[in-house]
C-alpha cells in the first residue's frame, strides 16, 4: 500500500486552519451566540451600526456571490443596497471551497461570465486594499482518449471567437506546465493561461470591503425569518432587528436558497452534495520547482489536482452510484446554525479517484496528508445556477444553485447589477435562468438528476446531449406512451420529445457523437417523408398561454413589435427588450375579439411568461394571463397529403381558399373539438392541431388510421431543425436572442416601426437602423465530410476571426451541410467564400441565396402567379 494511501484510511479529518486562516465554529456555539446576540443586546451593538428601514435592493446571504451583487450594485452607483448574512460572511460552502478558476466553460456565454470573474479578481486587490491570495499559472484539461481529443478540439472552434485565450496542446507542452504528470497516459491537452485559484475567504472579504467603500450596508448576524410582498409589489424583510422594505429582493442563500424560497412558496430545486478534497504537506518535489504548477484536470479520473504552498491539493468526483446528496436538508431543512461544518470523510468513495490520481501524478504516492475536507457544495439539476428575476412574484430574484460559486461570482455579481439597474440582461443567459423548472422538478427529479450531474462532472460533452435520470417526469404528452418505445427522445423543459424515429434495422438508441451518428440516416429518411408523403410530429412542449380582457389588445401591442393579428388568424411576433435586443419569439393567435393565444418554445415558457406578466402589473393593464402549458396536446401534421388526411376526419373545407395560410378555426376532427393553425414549422403545407391532453392519443390514432393510404409515418426535431434550416427559418435562442437584435437578424418583415403603439424596444431599433448595422445573419452553405454544423462555431477569412455560426445541420434536400452565421456586413455578400472551423480543421464554406428550399405557400403563390402569366 502506498503512503497516501495508507494515511488516508488511517487519517482523521481536521478543518481547515492549515490552509485557511478560519477556525471550525461548532453548530452548538454559532446557535448559542446566536440568541444570546439577539436576546440580550440592541441592535446597534449587535450590528455596530444603524439599521435601515428601507432600501432599493435587500441581498440574502453572505458567500461570494451575495457579496458579489452587493458590491457590484454599490460600485454601479446604487447606494441604497443592504446585504443580510444569517451569521458571518463565507459561512456554507464559500468558506471551505477550492477555490479554483478557469476562463473554460464549455456554455458560450458562462464564458462571459468566467472571463468577467477573473478579470475582476486580478484587480480587487488594488482597488479595495485586501489581498485576495488569487495565483494564475494557468490549467490543462488533459486528453488520455481520442474522444476527449475530439471534445477538445470541438470547444477550440467554439473558443476562437471569444475573447478568452485558450491553446491544444500537445504532451510535452502538458510535461512543460506540469512537470510531475506520468506523461505516457497523456494524448492531449486544453491549456487555458490566466486560469488558477484564490482563497475564498480572502476574496469574500475584500468584495465586502469594497461593497462598504461604495456605500453597501452589510448587516451581520442577521437572519431573515419571513418575507411578504407588499401590495405595491414591494417586500418585507423581516430579521430579529427589524424590517427592511424593500424594492427588490435577492435570494443569494446557497444551501439555504430552498428554505427561504418556501417562505414564499417557492420549492426552488436546489440540494446540497457533499464533496471532497484532500490538501497534502510538503511535497519535495513540489517544493524544488522553480514556478507554481498549472492546475491539471485529468477527465477520464474525474479529478482536479492543484498546488497549495508546497503540497497539493487534490479533489475528486465521485461516480453517481457512489457520491452522497445531502437530501434529509431537502425534507427536513438545514440543521439551525449550520454554516462552518463539515461532513465526515468517506474515503471509500474516493479511493478509485485517488488511485488513478497516483498512476497520472506518481508524487502524491509518498504524500503526506494535513488535511480532509467533505463539505455541501450546492447543485440544481442540470449543475448550472438560477440566475435572475422569478416567474410568480414581483421583484424576486435568484441568484442560487453555485456548484463552481467562486468562479461565477464576479460575474454573475456584475451580469445580475446590469440586469437590475438596466431592465435587461446585458446577454443572454437563459440557460441558468431560474424559470426553466417548474413544479415538475419536484424532489425525486431533483435528488436523481444532481447525482447524475455530480457523477457526470467530467463526462464527454458531446453534442445533442442526453442524460437520463429522473425522466420521466410528470410532464407526458397524451401520446407519449404510443410513442416511446419507437424513438429517442430527448428532454425539454420536463416535457419528453421524440428526436427521431426507429425503423427495423436501424441502429437504434442514443449513441452520441461528435460526427454523423446512428440518427443521421433516420432523420434523412423523416425529411423526406414530410416532403414528399405526410409526416405527424408531437410539439406539445410548445409553452402557451391565453391572454384576454379589456385591455389585451394594447398590453400585446405594447410587448410585441409586431401589429396583432385579426380574429382567426396568427402570426409571428418577437418580443424585445429597452435596447432592442430579441428577448422573445411567439406566435400569437386572435381566437375572438380579445382573447389571444401565445405560443412560445419549450424552454422559453416560464421566461417569456414573466415578462409579460411584469409588464402587465408595472403597466397597470388589465388582463387576465393563464399558462395552459400542461393542458393542451400539440401536434403537427405536414407535407403535400397533410391537406387529404385530415379532410378524412373533418367536414371543414381544408383547401387552399377554405383554410388559408395562417388561419385559424376550432374544427371537429375524428369527433373531437380542436383548435387548428394552418402552419408548419418545417416550411411545407400542415397544421398544427392544438387539443386537450385527455383527447390527444384518440386524434393522432384517427390521423395515423386516415393517412394509411398517404404514406403517412412519424418523425421527430431533429428532422425539423434540418427542415427548417433548409427553409431560412430563424430559431430563437440561436440566430435571435438577447445578445442579438431584430434587424441583424433579418427579421425585418415582423417588425412594424411604422405601427402606432410605442412597442418596446422600438426607439432602440429606430437608432439601430439610422446608425446602420455592423454584421447580418448570413445563410451559408459548408464542404463538409463527416461532420455538420452544430452552431457556435467560429468562422474565419484569411486566418482571422471574422463572425460565428449560429445553428447548423445537413440538408437531405440539396445533400449537403448548412449554417446560419453572423458575418461583417462587407462580408455577407452572396458568393463571399468564408471557412468553417469543425472538429480543428476549417471547411470551406460560401454565402448563398436564402432559402435553399423555398416554402410551400411560396411554392404555392410562384405557381399561381406563373399560371396567370401564361393565361
Amino acid at each position: 500500500m502506498s503512503h497516501l494511501l495508507h494515511l488516508l484510511k488511517s487519517h482523521v479529518p481536521r478543518d481547515l486552519t492549515a490552509c485557511r486562516a478560519i477556525s471550525r465554529i461548532s453548530l452548538r456555539t454559532i446557535s448559542c451566540t446566536s440568541r444570546r446576540a439577539f436576546g440580550e443586546s440592541d441592535t446597534s451593538s449587535v450590528l455596530g451600526k444603524r439599521w435601515k428601514d428601507t432600501a432599493d435592493t435587500v441581498v440574502i446571504g453572505g458567500g461570494c456571490v451575495g457579496v458579489s451583487l452587493a458590491y457590484h450594485l454599490a460600485k454601479s452607483g446604487m447606494k441604497d443596497v443592504v446585504l443580510l448574512e444569517k451569521t458571518e460572511l463565507t459561512a456554507g460552502s464559500t468558506w471551505h471551497a477550492a477555490g479554483l478558476t478557469t476562463y473554460y466553460h464549455p456554455g458560450i456565454n458562462l464564458k462571459k461570465v468566467h472571463y468577467d470573474s477573473i478579470k475582476l479578481y486580478e484587480s480587487l486587490e488594488a482597488e479595495t486594499g485586501q489581498a485576495v491570495g488569487f495565483h494564475n499559472p494557468g490549467s490543462v484539461r488533459i486528453a488520455a482518449t481520442p474522444a476527449r481529443v475530439d471534445e477538445m478540439k470541438y470547444q477550440m472552434t467554439r473558443t476562437h471567437w471569444h475573447d478568452t485565450e485558450q491553446y491544444f496542446i500537445g504532451p510535452e507542452k502538458v510535461l512543460e506546465l506540469f512537470p510531475l504528470l506520468n506523461i505516457d497516459k497523456v494524448l492531449a491537452g486544453l491549456y487555458t493561461p490566466g486560469d488558477g485559484h484564490i482563497d475564498p475567504y480572502s476574496l469574500t472579504m475584500a468584495l465586502a470591503a469594497g461593497a462598504r467603500m461604495y456605500g453597501a450596508q452589510i448587516y451581520n448576524p442577521a437572519p431573515v425569518t419571513g418575507l411578504k410582498s407588499t401590495p405595491d409589489g414591494k417586500w418585507d424583510v423581516h430579521t430579529p432587528h427589524g424590517t427592511i422594505r424593500a424594492n427588490r429582493i435577492v435570494n443569494a442563500s446557497g444551501f439555504w436558497a430552498r428554505e427561504l424560497g418556501q417562505m414564499i412558496g417557492f420549492d426552488h430545486p436546489t440540494i446540497p452534495v457533499h464533496h471532497q478534497y484532500v490538501v497534502t504537506a510538503t511535497v519535495p518535489e513540489v517544493k524544488a520547482l522553480k514556478k507554481e504548477l498549472a492546475v491539471i484536470r485529468d477527465l477520464e479520473a474525474s479529478y482536479y489536482l492543484r498546488q497549495e504552498r508546497d503540497g497539493l491539493l487534490f479533489g475528486p468526483y465521485e461516480k453517481m452510484e457512489k457520491m452522497v446528496l445531502q437530501d434529509s436538508w431537502v425534507r427536513e431543512g438545514v440543521p439551525p446554525g449550520f454554516g462552518k461544518e463539515l461532513f465526515e470523510s468517506d474515503l471509500d468513495r474516493i479511493m478509485e479517484h485517488v488511485e488513478m490520481a497516483m498512476e497520472m501524478v506518481p508524487v502524491l504516492k509518498t504524500a503526506d496528508i494535513i488535511n480532509m475536507v467533505s463539505g455541501p457544495i450546492t447543485y440544481t439539476p442540470d449543475l448550472l445556477p438560477m440566475v435572475g428575476p422569478h416567474q410568480g412574484v414581483p421583484n424576486y430574484w435568484t441568484a442560487i444553485g453555485f456548484g463552481y460559486g467562486v468562479i461565477h461570482a464576479g460575474g454573475i455579481g456584475k451580469f445580475l447589477s446590469d440586469w437590475i439597474r438596466n431592465g435587461e440582461p446585458p446577454y443572454d443567459l437563459i440557460e441558468c435562468d431560474p424559470n426553466r423548472y417548474g413544479k415538475w422538478a419536484d424532489i425525486p427529479f431533483m435528488c436523481a438528476k444532481a447525482r447524475e450531474s455530480y457523477g457526470f462532472n467530467n463526462v464527454v460533452g458531446y453534442p445533442k446531449e442526453e442524460r437520463f435520470e429522473g425522466r420521466p417526469t410528470e410532464r407526458t404528452s397524451g401520446v407519449y406512451d404510443l410513442l416511446k418505445g419507437k424513438c429517442s427522445m430527448g428532454f425539454h423543459a420536463g416535457w419528453e420529445q421524440p428526436h427521431w424515429f426507429y425503423k427495423s434495422g436501424d441502429d437504434t438508441g442514443y449513441k452520441p457523437s461528435f460526427r454523423r451518428t446512428n440518427w443521421f440516416g433516420p432523420v434523412g429518411r423523416e425529411c423526406k417523408l414530410v416532403m414528399e408523403k405526410v409526416g405527424i410530429i408531437d410539439l406539445t412542449p410548445f409553452g402557451k398561454f391565453r391572454v384576454k380582457g379589456r385591455d389585451s389588445h394594447k398590453l400585446l401591442d405594447r410587448l410585441f413589435a409586431n401589429t396583432m393579428p385579426k380574429v382567426g388568424q396568427t402570426n409571428i411576433s418577437h418580443m424585445l427588450t429597452p435596447s432592442g435586443k430579441v428577448f422573445a419569439e411567439v406566435t400569437i393567435t386572435q381566437l375572438s375579439p380579445g382573447e389571444f393565444m401565445l405560443i412560445t418554445g419549450s424552454g422559453s415558457e416560464l421566461h417569456d411568461l414573466r415578462w409579460i406578466e411584469t409588464e402587465a402589473r408595472e403597466g397597470g393593464y388589465d388582463v387576465e394571463i393563464t399558462n395552459v402549458t400542461n393542458d393542451i396536446g400539440v401536434l403537427g401534421v405536414a407535407g403535400p397529403n397533410s391537406r387529404a388526411v385530415l379532410q378524412k376526419l373533418t367536414n371543414e373545407d381544408m383547401s387552399d381558399t377554405g383554410y388559408k395560410f395562417l388561419q385559424y378555426k376550432t374544427i371537429e376532427l375524428a369527433g373531437v373539438s380542436v383548435q387548428a393553425v394552418r402552419i408548419s414549422y418545417t416550411g411545407e403545407l400542415g397544421w398544427e392541431i392544438y387539443v386537450d391532453q385527455k383527447n390527444m392519443a384518440t386524434v393522432y390514432e384517427a390521423i395515423m388510421e386516415a393517412g394509411k393510404d398517404h404514406g403517412i409515418d412519424n418523425f421527430g426535431a431533429y428532422a425539423m431543425n434540418s427542415l427548417r434550416l433548409e427553409k431560412g427559418f430563424r430559431g430563437w435562442g440561436a440566430e435571435m436572442n438577447c445578445d442579438t437584435n431584430p434587424l441583424e437578424a433579418g427579421l425585418n418583415y415582423f417588425i412594424k416601426l411604422n405601427k402606432p403603439a410605442d412597442f418596446i424596444g422600438k426607439a432602440a431599433l429606430q437608432e439601430i437602423k439610422a446608425k446602420g448595422l455592423k454584421r447580418k445573419l448570413s445563410y451559408i452553405s459548408v464542404d463538409t465530410d463527416d461532420i455538420d454544423p452544430e452552431g457556435n462555431e467560429t468562422i474565419w477569412l484569411d486566418d482571422k476571426v471574422v463572425g460565428n455560426t449560429t445553428s447548423g445541420a445537413y440538408s437531405y434536400s440539396s445533400q449537403q451541410s448548412l449554417a446560419f452565421a453572423y458575418l461583417p456586413v462587407e462580408l455577407t455578400s452572396v458568393g463571399q467564400k468564408v471557412e468553417v472551423e469543425l472538429l480543428g480543421r476549417k471547411y470551406p464554406a460560401m454565402v448563398i441565396p436564402e432559402p435553399l428550399v423555398l416554402t410551400e405557400p411560396t411554392r404555392t403563390r410562384l405557381q399561381k402567379k406563373a399560371k396567370s402569366k401564361a393565361v
